[in-house]
């Protein structure tokens, strides 16, 4: 995305403030005039003192002299802070209300994006963060320059040049002559910095994501004192990229130094230029300070045009990878319009094969159908492939190969928000919000009463425990332990009340007394709705209706526990060895006894 794109594309927020952007406008033409009274004054005065000494009326006729100047320039002051003052006040409001639209625009657009976009290598946590930071102050730095800093900076540099070349074309063309050199400078430093830009922008979000995975990993370095050795993995990054600023840094010095000579090359010509017409009587002496001034007006300017000029090359590195994110458009989850009004619940796969976004494999002609109104169990060591069919049937990812169907219909007919309003989702690890116990059961059900909050915590035995907290259901969830976390989550499924519901391990982080109780509320809840359960638990599993075997991707087995476990196959494999795993023989004669 090239530099102008950007500015097409950043036009589209700018539109709805043109009327602030035209007031600005016209302050800064006012502004730009008003900006050439200095060296028309100094001229003034310069030739007026001139004319008094030689008339040798000496202080004298000064004081209609110092009144008419002091007024004029006083005046030119005051309505210069006025003209500042609505430029930055108006500019301001321009800048902050789009960067507000860009920052919300950039939400709404990640939270269409597919699970397949967060799990992309070069989208992880910490580079999307850096992305949207940077983008955003990068944007609004280009609204800053374009709208509120350049306009002036023109409209003076311009007007001055105009003012020159009307007094005298010849001091004019002095001054105009070294302004390519100087504008080639510029481009050729932008050209340079180019692909070090670039590699810093990519530098930052490896870091940055690096540090965010120290906080979240700090548990398991400390745990395996690896301490030393993510310092060192920090450092060489923190070293490239201070090699990386030290170059830019370099180039900006050389470059600044050439076009700072460059200016004295010009302010050197407008002297001896002028200096030559004032003893070919061409030229009166106040003049040679009209066009000093008039050049400073010119140079200025255009010093800090060249100065936003590099900023933009950087701006242009965050501008453009932020509205790469903003227009990641085959990144948008796809919905389609069937309404799924009165589901009975039946899915079928075909055939399907699936690999994630990283190249990792999943499924391999993998065919199932979970029949409406029963519990399916999918069952298989770690890796099988089983989380992977729930997010399928929960349209979080796109199968490469085969056929997804519900109740008969293709299920990317189905609008997606819809669906998933009538499944309910509990996984092995439930995310907790930053927020209240109330707060975070409600998020099934908005609109929940907290009578209903706390009746569906009740169904997750978890509300007698919540009422012994020094604030109850206003206590900070993440404040939980890892079990109560999942009874939230679980509590948030009962409050939801989907016709259909995925059981991803829900009692893995349960204590035996909880899980048995939490068991017999979803037995309860399962009844007349379609469950998929994943479950290491044997006593999930022998309760299911039918049940898939999935080894490596690859349905291997499917049938009723009994007709499995005669199968002598996988299933019973690792059904014994769950029960080994329980010492049921003791558990049995601790019973029996």
């Amino acid at each position: 995305m090239s530099l102008w794109q950007i500015i097409r594309r950043l036009f589209s927020y700018v539109r709805p403030y043109r009327g602030l952007v035209a007031v600005t406008l016209l302050f800064t033409l006012v502004g730009a005039l008003a900006a050439q009274v200095n060296p028309f004054v100094l001229r003034y005065t310069v030739n007026t003192v001139q004319h008094l000494l030689h008339q040798g009326q000496g202080t004298r006729g000064a004081l209609h002299l110092l009144l008419l100047i002091s007024g004029v320039l006083l005046g030119k002051e005051l309505l210069s802070a006025g003209l500042v003052f609505g430029q930055h006040y108006f500019g301001e409001e321009i800048r902050v209300s789009v960067s507000s639209a860009l920052s919300q625009d950039a939400v709404r657009r990640l939270l269409s994006y597919r699970l397949g976009f967060y799990a992309d290598t070069h989208n992880q946590t910490g580079q999307l963060q850096t992305r949207l930071d940077k983008g955003v102050d990068a944007l609004m730095k280009l609204v800053q320059d374009l709208f509120i800093d350049v306009m002036p900076l023109v409209a003076n540099a311009v007007v001055a040049l105009v003012v020159m070349f009307v007094a005298n074309v010849y001091v004019g063309l002095t001054a105009v002559v070294l302004l390519p050199v100087y504008f080639g400078l510029s481009y050729w430093q932008g050209r340079r910095l180019g692909p070090v830009r670039h590699n810093m922008r990519g530098l930052r979000e490896a870091k940055n994501s690096g540090l965010l995975n120290l906080i979240d990993s700090a548990v398991v370095i400390k745990s395996f004192v690896r301490e030393d050795y993510e310092e060192q993995k920090q450092n060489v990054l923190q070293q490239q990229l201070r090699t990386v600023q030290l170059e830019m840094r370099k180039t900006n010095f050389l470059f600044d130094g050439l076009k700072s000579f460059v200016e004295q090359l010009g302010v050197v010509g407008i002297v001896v230029t002028t200096a030559y017409l004032v003893l070919a009587r061409q030229l009166s002496l106040g003049d040679i300070m009209f066009y000093v001034l008039l050049l400073h007006n010119v140079t200025a300017p255009v010093r800090q045009l060249h100065q936003m000029y590099d900023e933009l090359n950087e701006v242009h590195t965050y501008s453009a990878a932020f509205f790469a994110l903003l227009e990641a458009d085959e990144a948008v989850e796809h919905s389609g319009p069937l309404q799924p009004t009165q589901l009975r619940g039946t899915f079928e796969l075909r055939h399907v094969d699936f690999s994630y976004p990283n190249g990792t494999p999943a499924l391999h002609d993998v065919s199932l159908t979970i029949e409406a109104g029963k519990t399916t169990a999918l069952v298989g060591l770690s890796g099988a492939g089983k989380s992977t069919v729930l997010n399928l049937l929960s349209k979080f990812y796109e199968p490469q190969q085969g056929e997804l169907l519900l109740d008969g219909r293709p299920l990317p007919d189905y609008d997606t928000h819809a669906l998933r309003r009538q499944i309910g989702l509990v996984l092995q690890k439930n995310h907790i919000f930053k927020g209240t116990i109330e707060e975070n059961i409600r998020y099934g059900l908005p609109s929940a009463t907290l009578e209903q909050v706390q009746q569906a915590a009740g169904l997750a035995d978890l509300h007698e425990q919540l009422m012994r907290l020094p604030n109850q259901y206003q206590t900070d969830a993440q404040q939980l332990s890892g079990g109560q976390q999942q009874r939230i989550a679980i509590a948030r499924l009962f409050l939801k009340n989907p016709p259909i519901i995925f059981l991803d391990e829900p009692t893995a982080s349960l204590d035996a007394i909880t899980t048995e109780q939490v068991k017999s509320s979803l037995d309860a809840l399962k009844q007349g709705r379609t469950v998929v359960l994943i479950s290491h638990s044997l006593a999930q599993i022998v309760d299911a209706d039918f049940a898939y075997v999935l080894q490596q991707g690859r349905v291997v087995e499917s049938g009723t526990h009994q007709s499995l476990y005669a199968q002598n196959g996988v299933y019973r494999q690792i059904f014994d060895a769950s029960a080994r795993s329980l010492n049921v023989e003791k558990i049995a004669q601790t019973l029996d006894g």
